[in-house]
């Protein structure tokens, strides 16, 4: 029997994203449960969290199910994820070994694991998640690696929230670029991208200059969606343009591909773009547009105070809404 794994939302139907999303606004609204009565999940986390681990460790608590943290390389073995290496280097254990283990203990496993920033086609493979998925024989979740499916739910669950409705068509989406003085992962772009075009509307990604615009395996995910679901997709350099007559602005900072494991020479093209920080003067552009970010944001690099104290941001919302969203994709794979 094959096991489904929650690594991103486009592996997952509509259908089945709005009963997440359903299941969510219910815990919300019911904070205790026992939909993981006697479960567990292992947690294991190869980069440092706040949110992420917090929201799934009180998520397994609250529904009467137990978490447990893992740090490889810290309070765990370090682990290696390539076949045919031979193990006498830092590793202590490979993969194969530590996901079926770990699955004869607990009955999921979330994963944590950022880019190298070495080589980008390396690690867009996303080896460490796609191993656990492989040698697992429980669910995989993926808790952010290249992409971060469980902030696209906050997100999105934040934005039917704000508008009143689950039916976010006919909506002007901006994802914008942000400066940040150091080049970030793509994977929250990559996931806002997916879903904002998931859920229909029209999206545009703004960006600097043609360096900027994401992987094409995200690109091409979102034509897709815009030809399932509706709505569109445009890439544009143009602030003003790009703000006017938004309905959402969701801002992220990334590092630009053609530049990946090598930050040097990006370094002075993106000190030129620290006007892309999201102001008041921007967002005056917009449609009394909502204004969000996944967090951590620092202030007056990629919006302002105004903007972050301004009633129209909705981070501090999204951020409540991983709690939630994240019981109800531990819940449907527990029930599967």
């Amino acid at each position: 029997m094959s096991i489904k794994h929650f690594l991103n939302t486009q592996d997952w139907s509509r259908t089945e994203l709005d009963a997440l999303l359903a299941d969510a606004a219910r815990f919300k609204r019911e904070k205790l449960g026992d939909a993981l009565k006697g479960r567990s999940i292992a947690l294991v986390f190869f980069n440092p969290s706040m949110r992420t681990r917090t929201s799934f460790e009180l998520g397994a608590f609250q529904l009467g199910g137990h978490a447990i943290v893992l740090q490889p390389g810290k309070d765990a073995w370090p682990i290696e994820f390539d076949l045919g290496t031979v193990m006498d280097g830092d590793t202590e254990e490979h993969i194969a070994e530590v996901a079926r283990v770990l699955g004869r203990y607990v009955d999921m496993i979330g994963v944590r694991a950022f880019p190298k920033f070495v080589d980008w086609t390396y690690d867009r493979q996303d080896i460490v998640l796609k191993s656990f998925a492989k040698y697992s024989p429980v669910p995989v979740i993926n808790m952010e690696t290249i992409t971060h499916p469980c902030q696209e739910l906050a997100h999105a669950l934040a934005l039917q929230e704000h508008f009143g409705t689950s039916d976010l068509r006919g909506k002007k989406y901006v994802l914008t670029w942000t400066y940040h003085p150091k080049p970030l992962n793509t994977a929250v772009a990559n996931s806002a991208l997916t879903i904002a075009t998931r859920l229909g509307m029209d999206v545009t990604l703004l960006c600097p200059t043609p360096e900027y615009i994401l992987d094409e395996r995200y690109m091409d995910w979102a034509e897709a969606n815009v030809a399932e679901s509706g709505g569109s997709l445009a890439v544009s350099h143009d602030i003003d343009a790009a703000y006017a007559g938004a309905d959402v602005v969701y801002a992220k900072s990334w590092g630009a591909l053609p530049y990946f494991g090598n930050w040097g020479p990006e370094q002075p093209i993106r000190e030129r773009f620290k006007h892309f920080m999201v102001d008041e003067r921007k967002m005056a552009l917009a449609n009394n547009g909502v204004f969000s970010h996944c967090l951590p944001l620092r202030r007056n690099v990629k919006a302002t105070d105004a903007v972050m104290d301004s009633p129209n941001c909705i981070a501090i919302d999204e951020a409540e809404n991983r709690l939630h969203v994240q019981k109800a994709v531990m819940a449907a794979l527990v029930r599967q």
